[in-house]
């Protein structure tokens, strides 16, 4: 790592993996555009396709259900709005979408944006683990089924690393009807992530979560799901998401994706061993410190650590931890800098303050033994001066 000795950061974005800069450095100095019907644009094309069909293998679908963006948020935004759009335009009824209280804001706002604009919008509660409430999933969907358009729920949380149970989402919506969206960005690479297996209409992911570029991802979408495109231009991507692709950027998701999710089982056991250490060592340093989202030993991602440290702010841990050559988060990298208290910790239950006093550390396929031995040397001085300057 060269931006800093100890990058504990990897739910923000993950150093790429060599198979992923390969696979695009061999395009960067290649010409065509894929939509061109010249040689340069045909074999432009081909890496595309092939690439399509690297991701569809590794996520357990089609070639002709990966729709490709440029990232994570247009995904969400895409299926939120392009699903509730099009069952909307099918049947005027239905006007609610459901979604978790936890969503990252990729998915938050567009739902929020859709409630502004004729839609009914339902935040459905979580328990003080982060994970969702099924009886109110049940009552809400039973109450008028057919005005539901689309149920969204993300897969693992970003922020306290918390499973949600898809296969029991899918099953109540699919009783009524209703499509499911998963965002799984967080999910993919940490545990098995496939389209048809869990039974969600559509799922988002992003390359830069699993060793791949920044600027491109996809939803994967059942080919029979309808959705309204949110861009208008030359009809790529099965006229859901037009504009030229990126195909160097492309070729790299698909390398670092196929790389992901081969080494999946490796990686998560290998992570989680840092991860419950880092853990077990600053409850030891900070005995009232404490985790956030399920057990480690429960529902959660493998590579995640949510602790909480009372009396200090979030803000003020993490600058004094890169001031030492440790970088972390207080939540979702989308929101650093806000102000203001997490939204997902507030659906937990957590008081204001405590929602502001908070760290998270995620591990990634770079991180070692020498990044928790890094943490656990800094945490005790570090809280103890964080705590001393709001006295």
């Amino acid at each position: 790592m060269t931006e800093s000795v100890h990058y504990l950061d990897h739910a923000a974005t993950t150093p790429m993996v060599p198979a992923a800069v390969e696979a695009m450095v061999a395009e960067l100095t290649r010409v065509g555009n894929a939509s061109s019907l010249h040689a340069p644009g045909r074999r432009a094309r081909r890496v595309v396709e092939e690439s399509r069909e690297v991701l569809a293998d590794a996520l357990g679908c089609r070639p002709s259900e990966i729709v490709l963006t440029s990232g994570g948020t247009e995904a969400d935004n895409l299926a939120v709005k392009g699903v509730a759009w099009a069952r909307r335009d099918a049947d005027p009824a239905r006007r609610r979408v459901l979604a978790t209280a936890v969503e990252h804001h990729a998915v938050l706002d567009p739902v929020h944006w859709l409630g502004r604009h004729d839609a009914e919008v339902e935040l459905l509660p979580v328990d003080a683990h982060g994970r969702l409430d099924l009886a109110a999933l049940e009552e809400s969907l039973a109450r008028d089924p057919g005005s539901v358009a689309l149920v969204t729920c993300m897969w693992a949380n970003n922020e306290v690393g918390t499973l949600q149970p898809i296969a029991d989402v899918v099953a109540l919506a699919r009783r009524h009807g209703v499509p499911v969206h998963t965002d799984a960005v967080q999910a993919l690479g940490q545990v098995p992530v496939r389209l048809h297996d869990s039974g969600v209409d559509a799922l988002t992911i992003t390359a830069h979560k699993v060793g791949g570029p920044l600027g491109v991802g996809a939803l994967v979408a059942r080919r029979e799901l309808a959705i309204t495109p949110l861009l208008h231009g030359g009809g790529q991507e099965r006229d859901v998401r037009s504009g030229t692709l990126d195909v160097p950027a492309v070729a790299g998701f698909a390398a670092a994706v196929a790389h992901a999710v081969a080494e999946r089982e490796a990686h998560a056991a290998r992570v989680r061993v840092l991860r419950d250490a880092l853990v077990a060592g600053v409850l030891e340093r900070v005995p009232d410190a404490h985790l956030h989202g399920a057990p480690l030993d429960g529902e959660r991602l493998p590579g995640n650590a949510h602790l909480g440290f009372p009396g200090c702010e979030g803000d003020s841990l993490l600058m004094l931890l890169d001031a030492r050559g440790i970088a972390c988060s207080t939540g979702s990298a989308c929101s650093a800098g806000v102000a203001q208290p997490s939204h997902v910790l507030l659906a937990m239950g957590c008081s204001p303050e405590a929602a502001r006093h908070s760290l998270r550390f995620s591990f990634g396929h770079t991180s070692t033994e020498a990044d928790v031995a890094a943490v656990l040397d800094a945490i005790g001085p570090v809280v103890e001066r964080a705590r001393a300057a709001r006295r």
